[in-house]
């Protein structure tokens, strides 16, 4: 099926953007026809993606290796993109960390190393690109989780983080939209073949659980996730701010609490 949507002559950065369902947004931009740039902790993974982008149609691609948690690191690294591309038409902010692990059982540093990935780093990523924003017309994406409104067992630092993300993505469209700037989150359900997923859904029992529990019956792919913030980052979408949308094929009704229940038997050992 030819996709509807053309982002040729636009700038799009994706944070995060060297595998899974980040990847796949990138490599999903590139084919629209976007120069499109990635930011990942890996240049390895980096120089791999840039590579992939251009086989699947960027009109230029680039990146940088630099972790969310320093500020400096991605401010200096945008600036550098912003001097050779201009402006950015998209921003999509998707770095995240996370492990299953009991809150009593969990150091204050593996707490805090998730919270600084997930919410800090998007704080991070909003203040590097604002300056740089096309206004109006720009249209920020930030990739949260259903954790951010579904309470889980094994989970709290994580739902703590992804609750605040949405928590910006909100605060950002007052403060920015008198200027044009659009801002959504985008909550995927389970996406088969990333590692959050085999995170959440370790063994063949939990992962036919969550299967059963997404009412149309199947995991979800990084190709679902990508049209949505292609259509997100869209003229199709020019009224749309301040959304939180889930992508899940309506998990969010039920069965990620489920599952979550299904991840309590397995950190407590039933």
């Amino acid at each position: 099926m030819n996709s509807p949507f053309n982002f040729q002559n636009k700038n799009v950065l994706v944070v995060g953007g060297t595998s899974g369902i980040n990847r796949g947004i990138a490599e999903n931009f590139a084919k629209a026809g976007a120069r499109v740039a990635v930011v990942s902790r890996s240049q390895d993974k980096v120089d791999d993606t840039i590579a992939s982008l251009k086989q699947h149609g960027a009109a230029d691609a680039k990146g940088f290796a630099a972790d969310v948690r320093e500020a400096e690191a991605i401010k200096n690294g945008v600036k550098e993109l912003h001097a050779t591309w201009g402006n950015f038409d998209v921003v999509v902010s998707g770095a995240a960390g996370n492990f299953p692990a009991l809150a009593t059982g969990m150091s204050a540093n593996g707490f805090k190393s998730v919270v600084e990935i997930d919410l800090l780093g998007t704080f991070h990523v909003m203040q590097a690109v604002y300056p740089f924003l096309t206004k109006p017309g720009a249209s920020i994406i930030n990739i949260s989780a259903p954790q951010a409104f579904v309470p889980m067992v094994g989970q709290s630092h994580v739902c703590a983080a992804k609750a605040g993300v949405d928590m910006i993505t909100k605060s950002l469209c007052l403060e920015w939209g008198g200027e044009g700037v659009r801002i959504n989150s985008i909550i995927p359900g389970p996406i088969d073949n990333t590692e959050g997923m085999k995170r959440l859904a370790p063994t063949e029992g939990i992962r036919k659980a969550v299967i059963k529990s997404v009412p149309l019956q199947r995991m979800g792919s990084t190709d679902d996730i990508a049209n949505a913030c292609l259509f997100l980052a869209s003229d199709y979408a020019a009224y749309i701010s301040g959304a939180i949308i889930p992508v899940d094929g309506g998990w969010a009704q039920g069965g990620a609490a489920l599952v979550g229940a299904s991840l309590a038997e397995m950190l407590k050992g039933r």
